[in-house]
């Protein structure tokens, strides 16, 4: 579990309850001020409801279901990716590229056993970049489609806490007769506003911001891949290959990068 948005979503909670409680002689009726059902209904149905207009049922769906994937915390590690493409190299170096067949069928990257069939099968270089990029803008174009769910609710959340505010002024502006409930309705006509803001910037925008770094990395992998896929299907030197596959990385990430990868 990444523990990273496990902690900020919890922490988020707890900063806004003890600043509410922390606020008020009486704690307990503090929070319970802080609660309106209309007001939630309004916010967070109509901001839903306008997500759901934005978006096709099935990235709607898909979107909200990749909340789950903050949570995972599924490794992805350049530095073993590349040590199997260097493997891979000296094994066609050694062997020839028909060598890679077998070698293929331990590998569990769908991604990267891919392009190694493709180069066992004598497809040509640019015909393997087409269809392996093509594979990789599908699959960015699909999680910016979920992605684009959280932004779209990020939105529509503050959007739709200012009408619920709106509504509960001119509910409050029809009935002015008794000078003391102006100031209590005109709390719960503000609560909408906190519910809208509380939606985008405590939920909805730190679900877009993982998901984009989660998108992010898996791209990078992919990329690593193809480069060294077509290194490979080149016939380069697997150390030009391990140095090539390395400036993706981080200065402080390449020293531990396929490590003896390069050994013919």
């Amino acid at each position: 579990m990444d523990l990273a948005s496990l902690i900020g979503m919890v922490l988020g909670v707890v900063m806004f309850i003890i600043g509410v409680m922390s606020s008020t002689d009486d704690p307990l009726m503090g929070l319970k001020t802080m609660y309106n059902f209309p007001s939630i209904v309004i916010t967070l149905g109509g901001s839903l409801s306008g997500t759901l207009g934005s978006n096709k049922m099935e990235d709607f769906i898909g979107g909200l279901k990749c909340i789950a994937l903050t949570f995972k915390n599924d490794v992805l590690d350049p530095a073993a990716t590349i040590k199997n493409i260097i493997d891979l190299s000296n094994t066609a170096r050694k062997e020839g590229l028909l060598a890679l067949e077998e070698a293929a069928n331990g590998i569990e990257d769908d991604f990267l056993k891919k392009g190694i069939m493709l180069v066992v099968d004598g497809t040509d270089p640019e015909l393997v970049r087409g269809i392996m990029e093509t594979d990789l803008t599908c699959v960015e174009d699909r999680h910016k489609k979920r992605i684009a769910v959280w932004e779209k609710w990020a939105e529509l959340g503050p959007a739709w806490g200012m009408i619920g505010t709106l509504i509960g002024l001119v509910l409050m502006l029809q009935d002015m007769q008794d000078p003391g409930a102006i100031g209590p309705k005109m709390a719960v006509a503000l609560l909408t506003t906190l519910y809208g803001s509380l939606i985008a910037n405590w939920l909805c925008n730190p679900t877009a911001a993982k998901l984009k770094t989660n998108n992010a990395q898996e791209v990078m992998m992919k990329e690593i891949t193809v480069e060294g896929i077509l290194s490979i299907q080149a016939g380069e030197n697997p150390r030009v290959i391990e140095e090539k596959l390395k400036s993706f990385l981080a200065p402080s990430a390449r020293e531990t990068a396929a490590e003896g990868g390069g050994d013919e």
